[in-house]
């Protein structure tokens, strides 16, 4: 008999699901028979993911167009999986960008944009999902951090400082919430083989993005008593 996943059942929200380590997560969770909503900024791009998805794993996957630097967007994104999921035990952060400048040569705009993307989006997910998980019987958040949270690079100042400040802001909700049954694990990757940094950056020695997902998977089926905090992933063989 197959043993049926703990994550069977289960409501989930992955952002920057359209693509990448997120759609990724997105069919892993679909495959574990969990329902998924799914956001990214174009709709026409979700709307493509929902239709690939559902079609590759028959799971009941929805999702809506949200910028996640506005946390009015977000706000309706919440209320949207309300109405069609109805509850949310997971939530994936995954949407992030990476903009790549000396700090001399770093637009504040630039900054402004990577701080707001990858961490401030994080803090307005979390705290919108705290309520939900409190009304309900607790959750599980993951965060998609990197290895760029605490090996610093040149021309990584505001990529940087963005998951630094995830890291850190990924372990202290850890602390703040542990007690209301909520577990919160940080997934830190090295090189993963996406578009992230462009087309060439798809080389077979990277760790592919179904590799993330199924780190992503073994974290989220742990048995309620353990809580996996932080998980650092490296190819195994890189490039000399």
């Amino acid at each position: 008999m197959e043993k049926v996943s703990p994550l069977f059942g289960k409501k989930a929200i992955v952002t920057g699901g359209t693509r990448g380590i997120g759609k990724e997560i997105a069919k892993m969770l679909l495959g574990c028979g969990a329902a998924v909503a799914i956001c990214a900024r174009s709709e026409e791009g979700v709307q493509k993911a929902v239709q690939e998805l559902a079609a590759e794993t028959g799971g009941r996957i929805i999702g809506g167009k949200c910028d996640v630097t506005d946390a009015g967007d977000i706000r309706k994104f919440y209320s949207y999986t309300d109405d069609n999921l109805g509850s949310l035990d997971i939530l994936v952060n995954n949407a992030g960008i990476g903009i790549f400048r000396p700090v001399a040569d770093l637009r504040p705009e630039e900054w402004y944009q990577t701080i707001e993307t990858n961490l401030s989006s994080v803090f307005h997910f979390c705290h919108l999902a705290m309520e939900r998980f409190r009304k309900g019987n607790g959750g599980f958040v993951v965060n998609i951090s990197s290895l760029a949270g605490k090996n610093a690079f040149p021309g990584g100042g505001a990529y940087n400082a963005s998951k630094f400040g995830l890291n850190g802001f990924t372990e202290a909700l850890m602390l703040d919430h542990r007690a209301d049954n909520v577990r919160v694990c940080s997934v830190m990757p090295g090189s993963v083989a996406t578009e992230f940094f462009g087309s060439q950056n798809k080389a077979d020695w990277k760790i592919q993005p179904e590799d993330v997902a199924e780190v992503v998977r073994m974290v989220l089926e742990m048995p309620e008593r353990t809580m996996v905090s932080r998980v650092e992933l490296r190819p195994s063989k890189p490039a000399k």
